[in-house]
């Protein structure tokens, strides 16, 4: 049976709401983790559409943001990978997805240990191997699905549950063999290895990578106008930094707001792509696509023993309502 032992925990629910008075929602995100959004967070763009205070809290995992969602604690979870949200609306969480975030194939990935030696010529060599994997996360299925087409037996791995920060320190200590994550913590883990496939050719093996915007699904219907609003400043941070006329001047903004320097923050969003709300709601995301997806990334679990069931359909989790009203706006 695989191993599975949890050292990493993320941020305590019980603290998330600390410090948010006069603030009337708080949303969850990710640092080292740089989009546009975050320069209409750190410039009161948000604030100012909504006309409210808002709580912006950090998270090392979409695992953690949707606990974090479930208690309450959070109203808002922006970039939460498909397989924690999968996960969750599997167990019976009641969580919507409302916009997809960001598209990204090259920067979630697995390192494997540079002493090593394997590459994907020989990956049948990574059988019996310690490996950090978030569990519950994008990079979980992709090290699932990577491990299918490879051959590689995972009942006889020693799996440990990692956030992607601890997973790379791991790796560069020597005591795991393989770790998987994203964003900062995956260039760290790139610094002692080497990835098995690139982005490319893990979508030819249908290895989507893309993010989404979450919420419960009670709070999203009491506070639609207020959803929409929010998913509007999105799309217009988004569009800002499609000019590249505007990078200049979002650049620093963004890589001070999500604790990088200009250079990575840079090279990091240069393997992102924000798609635009019309794009989002055509039949390749939020019109169908996106619900497949969840219900392959979702059996996959089921076959792995990762989570006990997979809906029947998907299509109850997303709901366009909110972005089809900015699209208006």
């Amino acid at each position: 049976m695989t191993t599975f032992k949890s050292l990493a925990a993320g941020a305590a629910a019980s603290a998330l709401i600390a410090g948010s008075a006069g603030a009337d929602i708080t949303v969850g995100y990710f640092l080292e983790w740089p989009m546009p959004f975050e320069y209409a967070k750190a410039t009161g763009m948000y604030e100012e559409a909504l006309g409210t205070g808002i709580n912006w809290v950090s998270f090392d995992t979409g695992t953690a943001m949707s606990a974090a969602m479930a208690s309450g604690d959070v109203h808002l979870s922006v970039s939460q990978g498909v397989p924690p949200f999968v996960v969750a609306v599997s167990a019976g969480q009641d969580l919507q997805a409302i916009d997809v975030a960001v598209s990204y194939a090259d920067n979630d990935n697995c390192v494997v240990a540079e002493a090593l030696e394997i590459d994907k010529t020989s990956a049948e060599e990574l059988a019996g191997k310690k490996v950090a994997v978030p569990l519950g996360t994008a990079a979980h299925y992709g090290f699932l699905k990577q491990m299918s087409h490879f051959g590689v037996d995972i009942s006889g791995m020693e799996i440990v549950d990692m956030a992607p920060p601890d997973g790379a320190a791991a790796l560069a200590q020597g005591s795991v063999d393989m770790a998987c994550g994203w964003g900062g913590s995956l260039r760290r883990m790139k610094e002692h290895g080497n990835v098995l496939l690139s982005g490319a050719e893990k979508e030819e093996l249908g290895i989507l990578v893309f993010d989404l915007t979450s919420g419960p699904a009670g709070w999203i219907a009491e506070n639609s106008d207020t959803v929409a609003q929010f998913l509007s400043v999105t799309a217009r941070a988004n569009a800002m930094w499609a000019d590249e006329s505007n990078r200049a001047k979002m650049l620093p903004v963004i890589a001070r707001d999500a604790g990088m320097d200009e250079d990575a923050t840079a090279e990091t969003l240069a393997t992102f792509v924000f798609p635009p709300v019309d794009a989002q709601l055509t039949e390749k995301w939020l019109g169908g696509g996106a619900q497949e997806f969840m219900k392959g990334v979702a059996d996959v679990f089921v076959e792995a023993g990762s989570i006990d069931a997979a809906l029947g359909s998907y299509e109850g989790t997303v709901n366009t309502g909110p972005l089809d009203t900015a699209l208006g706006m």
